[in-house]
């Protein structure tokens, strides 16, 4: 248990998802799982157990790490931002999690101890299907590695959820990107709720390299996001209509991260 936020209500609820388990084991206050360390040139450490207020509280890591910030201000309300980590966040692996596409934008690396030593995921393959991950019975999620945020960096996580008293996420995107005298050195996107894991769009990165940083490739990216997008019909939204907002919520999602990487700022959602 890092934060508890999840794991306590399914407990009550639904213990056969979590296999009913005999003994949790509280990890907070192991002092790995708790590092919050930044660094220009070495990047973000996150702890798997760092709440989710210690994160937007950092100046530093605010400023450096735009999408993540998006991210952890929108995972439940503020009493629960005081336990929830964004390692607790991507180990319960739902595809609607706020956090993963952020992270994903942001090319985090995961770090993974178990008996035989660690070893390293990115995060875009750590989910392998719905509350499912990479994570073996004997394993723990340790830390989250941003790297470095280049020069003329911007990034943005978006979503849009049915009515506030429903905080699920029916579509998320979230963009990063790499400006280069007006062009899109590099991009990511990802998108949360349109398919069985988080997605990293590859397309759209292939597409959009090179590219202006203009209307017409905004719109590019929103075609293809829709395209790649492949969603359920639930009580929470139809096929149709997430991939309508899979294009909506890309474009404007991208269009927010290029303001961000000229030096402009962009209104909270």
């Amino acid at each position: 248990m890092a934060g508890g936020t999840d794991l306590i209500v399914l407990l009550r609820v639904n213990p056969e998802r979590v296999n009913s388990p005999e003994l949790i084991v509280d990890i907070k206050e192991i002092p790995e799982l708790n590092e919050l360390s930044y660094s220009a040139t070495g990047g973000l450490t996150l702890g798997a157990a760092v709440p989710c207020y210690k994160i937007y509280q950092n100046p530093e890591v605010a400023k450096a790490y735009p999408g993540l910030i998006d991210a952890a201000s929108l995972i439940g309300g503020i009493q629960i931002q005081g336990r929830a980590s964004i390692g607790g966040n991507l180990c319960n692996s739902t595809p609607s999690a706020d956090s993963i596409p952020a992270m994903i934008a942001h090319n985090v690396m995961c770090k993974i101890a178990g008996p035989n030593g660690t070893r390293e995921v990115a995060v875009e393959n750590f989910c392998t299907g719905p509350s499912q991950n990479v994570l073996e019975s004997n394993e723990l999620l340790v830390s989250l590695h941003f790297p470095p945020s280049p020069d003329n960096f911007g990034a943005r996580y978006i979503r849009f959820i049915p009515r506030n008293e429903m905080d699920i996420a029916v579509a998320g995107a979230g963009v990063s990107v790499v400006l280069d005298n007006g062009t899109l050195k590099s991009a990511r996107v990802a998108l949360a709720s349109v398919a069985p894991t988080p997605l990293l769009v590859n397309k759209i990165s292939e597409a959009l390299a090179g590219q202006p940083a203009n209307e017409a490739t905004v719109q590019e990216a929103g075609k293809l996001a829709k395209e790649a997008a492949s969603p359920i019909t639930d009580m929470r939204g139809t096929v149709e209509y997430r991939k309508h907002l899979c294009d909506v919520l890309t474009r404007r999602a991208l269009a927010a991260a290029i303001t961000r990487a000229k030096g402009g700022t962009v209104d909270a959602d």
